[in-house]
């Protein structure tokens, strides 16, 4: 014989499934029981992914550190390399006046007339300033008309003239002038 103790049953099937109530309250449990069911099995996933997903987020960490560490290493080498750079421009650049100083410089002794002579030449961004003697005005004449005429130069001026103090038949004499090649 079968105990009324084991048969005991709080929920008949039998009887529920008559009864629209009943039909509800069976859809009821069996629905939250899959819930349940998904529920769990999604919990358990999370956890056993969370294993993996912490041996990737170890794997990137030493990732991060490897290259933080090769980009530490070549910081050095870029700076020298960029100030490198910055000397190559500069040089560059200084090469690039150096020529154009270069063709005022030969356009200007191209230009001299034989009896004047130079003392002084000197450069300020586009414009030119010379110094010189010369025993004769029409020297200096000749030679403001000759660095006319060479159309590398423009506002040809004569900026002072007077007689040597050491050399009373010279001429000491400063002219000024505006260099038309791009520095």
């Amino acid at each position: 014989m079968v105990s009324l103790k084991n048969q005991i049953n709080l929920i008949p099937e039998e009887e529920l499934q008559k009864t629209t109530s009943g039909k509800i309250i069976l859809w009821v449990l069996t629905t939250f029981r899959t819930i349940v069911i998904v529920t769990e099995l999604v919990v358990m996933s999370a956890f056993l992914s969370r294993f993996w997903l912490d041996a990737q987020n170890a794997d990137l960490q030493e990732k991060i550190e490897e290259n933080k560490n090769i980009i530490l290493d070549f910081s050095q080498f870029e700076s020298e390399f960029r100030s490198t750079q910055k000397k190559l421009e500069y040089f560059r650049d200084l090469s690039d006046k150096s020529k154009a100083a270069d063709t005022s410089i030969n356009s200007v002794i191209s230009s001299l007339p034989e009896n004047v002579f130079l003392s002084s030449l000197s450069f300020m961004d586009s414009s030119l300033e010379i110094a010189g003697s010369t025993p004769s005005e029409k020297s200096i004449q000749q030679f403001l008309v000759n660095l006319g005429t060479d159309n590398l130069f423009e506002n040809i001026s004569l900026i002072d003239m007077r007689t040597d103090q050491f050399a009373p038949d010279l001429l000491n004499f400063r002219l000024s002038a505006v260099d038309t090649m791009p520095k």
